[in-house]
């Protein structure tokens, strides 16, 4: 399929949500990806003046989904997701699996099945770009609701990280800061993170009380693959620094990749 011009409207959601747009800028079809309430999204695609042609989900959590129905039934559109999700993804009609190729317009996402979030968690990538719910964040990752360590590790650090390092991340909520904050917890002396965290202090210094009016300075969300390899705890397994702060929290800890990355999302959970 020839390649299309991609843009993206960020769309922001009840606390702390992404929603997203997926624009082909040249035909000006729509994908909306993780939709939990339909306001905001009507809004968007009346200003924007696209025609929403799919629904997408990335999982089935509400907070992701609950507004595919009215979505669909107002667009005409059928309503994505992984196959094992049909029975618990709001108004599903079409089922997918790992390397499944999805058109809106001229463009074309590809399927990556990334189970551990839930276990019906899929990303959605393009060129330059991944939608990937609530598996990877922006300085961190999901909690494991139905997955395992060894699931996540193989999501992040070899599914999703054989992507480019210029691809931009598009997650499912703004908890940058916050993760941002326990990363330093175990490498204080990374300065990529230092920087970082800095740079995402100064755009949140300013955010609006009201999430739905949050201004595209205010917003963290796209990073790039390259910055959460740099900064991330969840993609840093190798770092010394990192293994060491975990070792001096959880001394029982394994020192494999999956046993770090198990370790670190239990003080996560903690933090």
């Amino acid at each position: 399929m020839p390649s299309a011009p991609l843009r993206v409207e960020r769309i922001p959601t009840l606390r702390d949500n992404y929603t997203y747009l997926i624009v082909d800028a040249e035909t000006r079809e729509a994908a909306v990806v993780d939709a939990p309430e339909a306001a905001p999204v009507i809004a968007r695609v009346d200003a924007a003046g696209v025609r929403v042609v799919k629904i997408l989900s990335t999982h089935h959590h509400p907070d992701h989904s609950a507004a595919n129905p009215e979505l669909a039934a107002r667009y005409k559109a059928p309503v994505f997701g992984h196959a094992s999700d049909a029975a618990r993804l709001p108004g599903f009609t079409n089922g997918l699996a790992e390397g499944d190729r999805v058109a809106i317009g001229r463009l074309e996402a590809e399927v990556i099945f990334i189970p551990a979030h839930t276990r019906g968690h899929v990303a959605y990538v393009l060129p330059g770009a991944v939608f990937c719910g609530d598996t990877l964040f922006a300085g961190g990752c999901g909690r494991l609701f139905e997955g395992t360590p060894a699931m996540m590790h193989e999501a992040l650090n070899v599914k999703l990280a054989r992507l480019p390092d210029e691809t931009r991340v598009y997650c499912g909520h703004e908890y940058t800061e916050n993760n941002l904050r326990f990363a330093q917890t175990l490498e204080p002396s990374n300065a990529a993170l230092r920087e970082r965290i800095e740079r995402v202090r100064a755009a949140r210094a300013a955010v609006a009380s009201d999430w739905h009016a949050a201004a595209e300075t205010e917003m963290t969300v796209p990073s790039t693959l390259r910055e959460e390899r740099a900064t991330n705890p969840f993609m840093r397994a190798h770092s010394p620094e990192l293994i060491a702060s975990v070792r001096a929290r959880m001394p029982e800890a394994p020192t494999d990749p999956v046993g770090i990355l198990g370790a670190v999302r239990a003080l996560k959970d903690k933090f």
